[in-house]
C-alpha cells in the first residue's frame, strides 16, 4: 500500500457506520414517503411545512441518517468493548519491534 499503514480501527468502524447508515437511511426515505406526500406535512398538526418537496427529501434524509448512525454507533461501541475483568494488552499485536 505504498508504504502507508492501513486504516486505523476507528476509521474503518466510522466508515463502516457512515456507510451503512446511508444506505439505511434511503431506504427509510423511499419507505416514509412512498406513504407520506410532503405536501400535506404540518407543524405538530397546525401550520403546513413552508418548505420545498425537495427540501423535505433532504431534512428527513439528514435526520434519518443521523438517527441511524447514532444507533449503529451504540451499537458498535457496545460490542466493541472488552470483556469484564478483562485488562487489554499494553502493546498491540502489531508494535514495531
Amino acid at each position: 500500500m505504498n508504504g502507508q499503514p492501513g486504516l486505523s480501527r476507528v476509521k474503518r468502524f466510522a466508515l463502516a457506520v457512515a456507510w451503512s447508515s446511508f444506505l439505511c437511511a434511503g431506504v427509510l426515505e423511499v419507505l416514509v414517503f412512498a406513504v407520506i406526500d410532503p405536501g400535506d406535512l404540518r407543524w405538530f398538526g397546525a401550520a403546513p411545512v413552508q418548505l420545498s418537496a425537495q427540501a423535505v427529501y433532504t431534512v428527513s434524509f439528514l435526520i434519518f441518517w443521523g438517527v441511524i448512525a447514532l444507533g449503529a454507533s451504540l451499537a458498535l461501541l457496545l460490542v466493541s468493548q472488552p470483556a469484564e475483568g478483562v485488562r487489554p494488552a499494553r502493546r498491540s499485536p502489531g508494535w514495531p519491534r
